[in-house]
């Protein structure tokens, strides 16, 4: 019997043990769930941008209900998986979000956003962290006027925010020939540069009120097909594997001193590179993820 995918189950734990029994009695484990990233978890902020990456046509969608919506994947991506768990609604992109949409939680990610602004560039449109934090502050002054400002406070101090970024200030930005920044920086120097921006925009969404944050970790890089279709061999580079590697150590670092330093944070980091490592050896039993026709089945294009 196929294992339940361990991240999920991560997610489960953690919130049951801190926040299960505070919700008085709703069948929501939380109030809100609001979403930082790239096209491993955008639901279709990138569609009106003039960008090439973009997910909102076949085959993306093919298994999720009213066909493509920008998802980059053929039905749920893993964050539509975590808000039905925690008995929330597909949280909304920040793009179609309005009104009472918005009290559940709002989606700000965006396919090929990075770290760093200029991440992503060869793909044109796309809305890197900073700008998706500044989505956030506008967000959370239209929710307050409607909850006042204690409300909102408390409420906020409950919600998840989960935050994935990293992938594209690799993938488009440090591995791509046209960007200088291979040129500027080691592996373990350029690691540092975006763990020290990363630190000050996570240090912005806690001044802005969110107390529980979980953070996923890189995947192994070097085993996308992106990747792979590069490899004359059709193995894994492992050289981008250990690319990647300081990057996963330093937010490691970072998360347990911001865990210390702000206080009322909780900081989860998620190894999705031990978990990916975990599917690529045990395949088999992770077969229903790729059972075609199945809505929550999720076949993840990542950009």
């Amino acid at each position: 019997m196929a294992k339940l995918f361990p991240l999920l189950m991560l997610f489960i734990v953690f919130l049951s043990a801190e926040i299960n029994g505070q919700n008085g009695g709703r069948s929501e484990m939380v109030p809100a769930m609001f979403i930082f990233g790239d096209s491993l978890i955008d639901n279709g902020n990138n569609n009106n941008l003039p960008s090439f990456a973009k997910a909102n046509y076949y085959p993306y969608g093919i298994d999720f209900n009213g066909g493509p919506t920008g998802r980059f994947s053929n039905g749920y991506t893993m964050v539509d998986e975590i808000a039905e768990l925690l008995g929330l609604p597909l949280i909304p992109a920040y793009t179609e979000a309005s009104g009472d949409q918005m009290l559940h939680g709002v989606n700000f990610a965006s396919a090929a956003a990075g770290i760093l602004d200029v991440t992503g560039r060869n793909f044109v449109g796309r809305i890197p962290f900073d700008e998706q934090l500044r989505n956030f502050e506008n967000t959370l002054n239209q929710i307050t006027r409607n909850l006042g400002a204690d409300a909102m406070a408390t409420a906020l101090a409950q919600c998840i925010f989960f935050v994935g970024m990293g992938s594209n200030d690799y993938l488009n930005n440090y591995l791509m020939p046209n960007y200088p920044t291979r040129n500027q920086y080691n592996g373990q120097q350029y690691a540092d540069l975006l763990v020290q921006k990363y630190n000050q925009q996570l240090t912005r969404l806690y001044n802005l009120g969110a107390r529980k944050f979980v953070v996923a970790g890189l995947g192994l890089m070097g085993c996308i097909p992106s990747i792979l279709a590069q490899s004359t061999s059709g193995s894994c580079s492992e050289e981008v594997n250990l690319l990647v590697q300081p990057f996963n150590a330093n937010v490691k670092t970072m998360l347990g001193n911001l865990n210390t330093d702000l206080p009322g944070a909780t900081f989860i980091f998620v190894d999705i590179a031990r978990m990916f490592q975990h599917i690529l050896v045990n395949a088999r039993s992770y077969a229903y993820l790729y059972r075609v026709g199945h809505m929550h089945s999720s076949y993840l294009f990542l950009i």
